[in-house]
């Protein structure tokens, strides 16, 4: 597996940086894991639409800077399809026989611009509810750790 995860902002708790480095350790068997974080452009107070647009239009320009000609990209969304672990395994064994690196984009608080969406390949949403950015990277590192052993034919608890 040869994936990466870009995303918008930092692991600031130690406790989501450690369940990360976790899953990054027991991923590095199964090929190349990658993280890319961006820089989290702030939110001024009283920010208008305009400006939170702004926001995501930047943060945009840095993601679309991180993705290589040839990646699969796979774009994090609320309001995207959900598959359950067995058929997201299917995807990353999907996205192995078809070569290149597979990406996922965690976008910032205030979502991902129209030029990232569109250059996505793919979009995903682990669930309706809303999580913390840092806890969705746990999570999707979680959930690729568990595809991996899924597609590897070994045991994992379901």
């Amino acid at each position: 597996m040869n994936a990466a995860i870009v995303c918008v902002g930092k692991l600031r708790e130690r406790f989501y940086a450690g369940a990360a480095d976790e899953y990054l350790k027991r991923l590095s068997r199964y090929g190349k894991m990658e993280i890319v974080e961006l820089p989290d452009l702030p939110e001024p107070q009283n920010a208008s639409d305009a400006d939170r647009q702004k926001i995501m239009d930047r943060e945009g320009e840095s993601i679309l800077k991180a993705i290589r000609t040839g990646d699969h990209v796979t774009a994090m969304c609320i309001n995207a399809p959900q598959f359950t672990s067995e058929q997201f395994a299917e995807k990353l064994r999907q996205g192995d026989m078809r070569g290149g690196r597979q990406v996922f984009i965690i976008g910032g608080s205030l979502g991902l611009s129209k030029a990232v969406l569109h250059r996505a390949d793919d979009t995903l949403s682990m669930s309706k509810m809303t999580f913390p950015h840092q806890l969705a990277r746990v999570m999707l590192l979680e959930q690729i750790y568990r595809g991996c052993k899924i597609n590897a034919g070994e045991k994992y608890h379901k």
